[in-house]
Protein backbone atom coordinates (compact mmCIF):
# COMPACT_ATOMS: atom_id res chain seq x y z
CA UNK A 1 0.00 0.00 0.00
CA UNK A 2 1.38 3.51 -0.84
CA UNK A 3 1.83 5.33 2.19
CA UNK A 4 -0.27 8.85 1.65
CA UNK A 5 1.07 11.75 2.85
CA UNK A 6 -1.18 13.56 6.05
CA UNK A 7 -3.52 16.16 5.37
CA UNK A 8 -2.33 19.81 6.05
CA UNK A 9 -4.58 21.23 8.47
CA UNK A 10 -6.38 24.44 7.65
CA UNK A 11 -9.13 26.27 9.10
CA UNK A 12 -11.71 24.55 6.45
CA UNK A 13 -10.50 21.58 6.97
CA UNK A 14 -13.59 19.27 8.53
CA UNK A 15 -12.03 17.91 12.15
CA UNK A 16 -13.79 14.68 11.49
CA UNK A 17 -11.84 13.95 8.66
CA UNK A 18 -8.23 14.86 10.14
CA UNK A 19 -9.39 12.19 13.16
CA UNK A 20 -10.17 9.25 10.57
CA UNK A 21 -6.94 9.89 8.52
CA UNK A 22 -4.92 10.39 11.87
CA UNK A 23 -6.45 8.37 15.44
CA UNK A 24 -3.46 10.64 17.27
CA UNK A 25 -5.56 13.72 17.00
CA UNK A 26 -7.99 12.04 19.21
CA UNK A 27 -5.14 12.55 22.15
CA UNK A 28 -4.32 16.12 20.58
CA UNK A 29 -8.30 17.03 21.11
CA UNK A 30 -8.45 15.87 24.53
CA UNK A 31 -5.00 17.84 25.70
CA UNK A 32 -7.10 21.03 24.28
CA UNK A 33 -10.23 19.81 26.34
CA UNK A 34 -12.43 19.87 23.16
CA UNK A 35 -15.09 17.11 23.25
CA UNK A 36 -14.31 14.15 19.94
CA UNK A 37 -18.15 14.88 18.93
CA UNK A 38 -17.34 17.07 16.12
CA UNK A 39 -20.16 16.46 13.34
CA UNK A 40 -19.29 18.27 10.35
CA UNK A 41 -17.60 21.17 11.86
CA UNK A 42 -14.42 22.83 10.47
CA UNK A 43 -11.53 23.37 12.68
CA UNK A 44 -12.42 26.79 12.21
CA UNK A 45 -16.19 26.15 13.69
CA UNK A 46 -14.94 23.77 16.32
CA UNK A 47 -12.16 26.51 17.18
CA UNK A 48 -14.70 29.38 17.55
CA UNK A 49 -17.25 27.26 19.82
CA UNK A 50 -14.49 25.80 22.28
CA UNK A 51 -12.97 29.59 22.48
CA UNK A 52 -9.57 28.11 21.14
CA UNK A 53 -6.92 29.89 19.30
CA UNK A 54 -7.24 29.04 15.64
CA UNK A 55 -3.81 29.52 14.82
CA UNK A 56 -2.40 27.20 17.68
CA UNK A 57 -4.71 24.67 16.82
CA UNK A 58 -3.32 24.89 13.33
CA UNK A 59 0.25 24.80 14.32
CA UNK A 60 0.03 21.90 17.25
CA UNK A 61 -2.42 20.17 15.25
CA UNK A 62 0.10 19.90 12.20
CA UNK A 63 2.86 18.71 14.18
CA UNK A 64 0.60 15.46 14.64
CA UNK A 65 0.45 15.34 10.83
CA UNK A 66 3.93 15.76 10.37
CA UNK A 67 3.90 19.24 9.60
CA UNK A 68 6.89 21.83 11.07
CA UNK A 69 5.33 25.31 11.13
CA UNK A 70 7.19 28.26 9.47
CA UNK A 71 8.35 31.61 10.57
CA UNK A 72 5.29 32.82 9.82
CA UNK A 73 3.17 30.74 11.42
CA UNK A 74 5.21 30.78 14.92
CA UNK A 75 4.95 34.58 14.71
CA UNK A 76 1.35 34.11 14.69
CA UNK A 77 0.96 32.16 17.82
CA UNK A 78 -0.42 34.72 20.69
CA UNK A 79 -2.78 32.62 23.20
CA UNK A 80 0.61 31.35 24.36
CA UNK A 81 -1.34 30.30 27.64
CA UNK A 82 -3.19 27.37 25.39
CA UNK A 83 0.28 25.96 24.34
CA UNK A 84 0.97 25.67 28.29
CA UNK A 85 -2.95 24.62 29.15
CA UNK A 86 -1.77 21.64 26.47
CA UNK A 87 1.56 20.66 27.83
CA UNK A 88 -0.03 20.26 31.49
CA UNK A 89 -2.68 18.32 29.89
CA UNK A 90 -0.20 15.71 28.17
CA UNK A 91 1.69 15.68 32.15
CA UNK A 92 -1.37 14.43 33.20
CA UNK A 93 -1.95 11.72 30.28
CA UNK A 94 1.55 10.77 30.88
CA UNK A 95 1.59 10.33 34.68
CA UNK A 96 -2.46 9.03 34.88
CA UNK A 97 -2.97 7.24 32.22
CA UNK A 98 0.40 5.76 30.25
CA UNK A 99 2.92 4.98 32.83
CA UNK A 100 0.12 2.82 35.22
CA UNK A 101 -0.45 0.91 31.74
CA UNK A 102 3.14 0.39 31.46
CA UNK A 103 3.66 -1.21 35.12
CA UNK A 104 0.75 -2.97 34.67
CA UNK A 105 2.43 -5.25 31.64
CA UNK A 106 5.75 -5.54 33.10
CA UNK A 107 3.76 -6.65 36.43
CA UNK A 108 2.17 -9.28 34.03
CA UNK A 109 5.15 -10.45 31.86
CA UNK A 110 6.91 -10.48 35.45
CA UNK A 111 4.03 -13.45 36.77
CA UNK A 112 4.86 -15.51 33.79
CA UNK A 113 8.86 -15.22 33.31
CA UNK A 114 11.70 -15.71 36.22
CA UNK A 115 14.06 -14.27 33.80
CA UNK A 116 16.08 -11.52 35.42
CA UNK A 117 16.12 -9.88 32.88
CA UNK A 118 12.36 -9.07 33.11
CA UNK A 119 13.50 -7.24 36.66
CA UNK A 120 15.64 -5.27 34.52
CA UNK A 121 13.23 -4.15 32.69
CA UNK A 122 11.49 -3.21 35.50
CA UNK A 123 13.93 -1.31 36.97
CA UNK A 124 14.91 0.56 33.95
CA UNK A 125 11.75 1.87 33.54
CA UNK A 126 10.73 2.69 37.05
CA UNK A 127 14.02 4.78 37.23
CA UNK A 128 13.11 6.47 33.93
CA UNK A 129 9.61 7.53 35.23
CA UNK A 130 10.88 9.24 38.12
CA UNK A 131 12.90 11.12 36.13
CA UNK A 132 10.02 12.01 34.22
CA UNK A 133 7.67 12.67 37.10
CA UNK A 134 10.48 14.70 38.37
CA UNK A 135 10.95 16.71 34.96
CA UNK A 136 7.19 17.10 34.16
CA UNK A 137 6.90 18.25 38.33
CA UNK A 138 9.97 20.85 37.77
CA UNK A 139 7.91 22.38 34.82
CA UNK A 140 4.33 21.92 36.21
CA UNK A 141 5.56 23.49 39.82
CA UNK A 142 8.39 26.09 38.44
CA UNK A 143 8.73 26.91 34.69
CA UNK A 144 5.22 27.01 33.75
CA UNK A 145 3.81 29.19 36.62
CA UNK A 146 7.01 31.39 35.86
CA UNK A 147 6.03 31.78 32.09
CA UNK A 148 2.53 32.76 33.07
CA UNK A 149 3.92 35.34 35.15
CA UNK A 150 5.84 37.07 32.67
CA UNK A 151 2.86 36.83 30.25
CA UNK A 152 0.97 39.03 33.04
CA UNK A 153 3.93 41.36 32.73
CA UNK A 154 5.34 40.46 36.04
CA UNK A 155 8.95 40.34 36.08
CA UNK A 156 9.34 40.14 40.13
CA UNK A 157 11.00 36.61 39.66
CA UNK A 158 13.92 37.81 37.67
CA UNK A 159 16.12 34.90 39.35
CA UNK A 160 14.61 32.26 37.06
CA UNK A 161 15.12 32.71 33.38
CA UNK A 162 14.39 30.61 30.27
CA UNK A 163 18.24 30.04 29.97
CA UNK A 164 18.33 28.50 33.15
CA UNK A 165 15.54 26.23 32.32
CA UNK A 166 17.19 25.18 28.90
CA UNK A 167 19.96 24.13 31.16
CA UNK A 168 18.13 21.93 33.24
CA UNK A 169 15.70 20.54 30.59
CA UNK A 170 15.90 17.04 30.03
CA UNK A 171 15.64 14.89 26.72
CA UNK A 172 12.72 12.45 28.28
CA UNK A 173 12.53 10.14 25.29
CA UNK A 174 15.99 9.69 24.62
CA UNK A 175 15.77 6.40 27.26
CA UNK A 176 12.75 5.52 26.44
CA UNK A 177 14.17 4.75 22.90
CA UNK A 178 16.62 2.70 25.23
CA UNK A 179 13.92 0.47 27.04
CA UNK A 180 11.88 0.01 23.68
CA UNK A 181 15.06 -1.35 21.81
CA UNK A 182 15.86 -3.52 25.13
CA UNK A 183 12.58 -5.21 24.74
CA UNK A 184 13.37 -5.75 20.57
CA UNK A 185 16.92 -6.76 20.36
CA UNK A 186 18.35 -8.29 24.00
CA UNK A 187 15.11 -9.52 26.42
CA UNK A 188 13.71 -12.25 25.57
CA UNK A 189 10.14 -13.17 27.10
CA UNK A 190 8.71 -16.12 26.67
CA UNK A 191 4.84 -16.70 26.53
CA UNK A 192 2.59 -13.32 26.97
CA UNK A 193 3.54 -12.60 23.40
CA UNK A 194 0.11 -10.47 23.65
CA UNK A 195 1.34 -8.75 26.24
CA UNK A 196 5.19 -7.97 25.24
CA UNK A 197 3.05 -6.91 21.80
CA UNK A 198 1.03 -4.18 23.90
CA UNK A 199 3.83 -3.15 25.67
CA UNK A 200 5.67 -2.00 23.19
CA UNK A 201 2.84 -0.71 20.63
CA UNK A 202 2.94 1.59 23.99
CA UNK A 203 6.52 2.72 24.25
CA UNK A 204 5.99 3.40 20.24
CA UNK A 205 3.28 5.34 20.86
CA UNK A 206 4.66 7.09 24.07
CA UNK A 207 7.66 8.19 21.86
CA UNK A 208 5.62 9.33 19.16
CA UNK A 209 3.94 11.55 21.63
CA UNK A 210 6.77 12.74 23.87
CA UNK A 211 8.51 13.77 20.42
CA UNK A 212 5.87 16.18 19.57
CA UNK A 213 5.59 17.05 23.48
CA UNK A 214 9.97 17.93 22.87
CA UNK A 215 9.19 19.69 19.62
CA UNK A 216 6.63 22.33 21.35
CA UNK A 217 8.57 22.95 24.41
CA UNK A 218 11.69 23.69 22.71
CA UNK A 219 10.89 24.88 19.31
CA UNK A 220 8.06 26.34 19.87
CA UNK A 221 7.05 27.63 23.48
CA UNK A 222 10.80 28.58 24.64
CA UNK A 223 11.52 30.75 21.81
CA UNK A 224 7.83 32.77 22.25
CA UNK A 225 9.22 32.99 26.19
CA UNK A 226 12.45 33.87 25.46
CA UNK A 227 10.87 36.74 23.43
CA UNK A 228 8.93 37.83 25.88
CA UNK A 229 11.41 37.79 28.54
CA UNK A 230 13.95 39.95 26.34
CA UNK A 231 11.44 42.61 26.44
CA UNK A 232 9.97 42.66 29.81
CA UNK A 233 13.18 41.70 32.09
CA UNK A 234 15.75 43.11 30.06
CA UNK A 235 14.04 45.82 28.15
Amino acid sequence: MQHIRKTYISPATEVAELINENYHLLLFLEHLNIDFLVYDKTVQQVCEENNIDLNVFIVLGNLYNGFFPNKEELDSLKDIELIILFLRNSHLYYRNEVYPKILKYISILRAHNTSKDIALVERFFKDYFNEVVEHMGYEDEIVFPYFSQLLRGDTQNSNFSVKGYREHHSDIEVKLSDLKNLLLKHIVIKNERTTRRKFLHTLFELEFDLGIHSSIEEKILLPLIENIEKEQVHG
